[in-house]
């Protein structure tokens, strides 16, 4: 009888620990793979690099991102502004440019509209005369001319000499300066009237003649 009842004891026990053993297994498999998990954790932590923002928060990131936009921005509207600047102020100096040509347009026109005027005696027409002879490069002064018409024909644009030699030969000397009309067609002015005794005609055609064989009607002062 003893023996029967230690025989079960010795079951029991060891039934008992059988269960224990394979709880422990549980527990140990249990431990491990818990250990993998927070390792795997750990490994997945240390992979992520990038910030991760908030709702609604930007990250340092963002921020430059965004300075360095307005930046660009900005730079883009200062160089249009200027662009625009450098635009009118173009169109401005080619407006005035403009204007000032117009103008001196309208001189150029007045001017060339506009003869000059001379009184209709003999202190007109002798400055006609010296106008047109500068013109055409014919020397001469108002003092020449005046002492010499004044002693030729004392101021008549008609006077005629009807008695001297050349009057005698048909071709009597007329007008202010007294010239015959084979001279006059010789020395006539072209821009003047071709009328021997027109008085702007007679004085440069004179005038003309005298340069040619005097230097200058200045150094006329008797009968040419």
């Amino acid at each position: 009888m003893p023996r029967i009842s230690t025989l079960r004891i010795t079951r029991s026990h060891k039934i008992a620990t059988a269960v224990l053993v394979a709880a422990g297994s549980v527990s140990a498999i249990a431990a491990t793979g818990g250990t993998s998990e927070a390792q795997t954790t750990a490994t997945r932590s240390s992979i992520s690099v990038e910030p991760v923002a908030a709702a609604g928060i930007p990250t340092a990131k963002d921020a430059a991102a965004k300075k360095a936009a307005q930046e660009t921005a900005a730079k883009e509207a200062a160089a249009k502004k200027a662009a625009a600047a450098r635009k009118a102020t173009a169109e401005k100096d080619a407006a005035e440019e403009r204007s000032e040509q117009q103008a001196a347009n309208r001189s150029t026109e007045r001017k060339a509209v506009t003869p000059k005027k001379f009184a209709n005696n003999l202190d007109g027409w002798i400055r006609e005369s010296l106008d047109i002879m500068e013109k055409k490069n014919i020397p001469g002064s108002y003092e020449g001319l005046h002492r010499n018409i004044m002693r030729e024909s004392s101021g008549n644009p008609n006077a005629v000499n009807d008695w001297d030699i050349n009057a005698q030969n048909g071709i009597p000397s007329k007008g202010l300066l007294q010239v015959i009309q084979p001279t006059f067609d010789a020395y006539h002015v072209k821009g003047t009237p071709k009328k021997l005794t027109d008085p702007v005609a007679n004085i440069t055609a004179a005038a003309n003649y005298a340069a040619d064989r005097y230097g200058s009607i200045d150094n006329v002062d008797s009968a040419y």
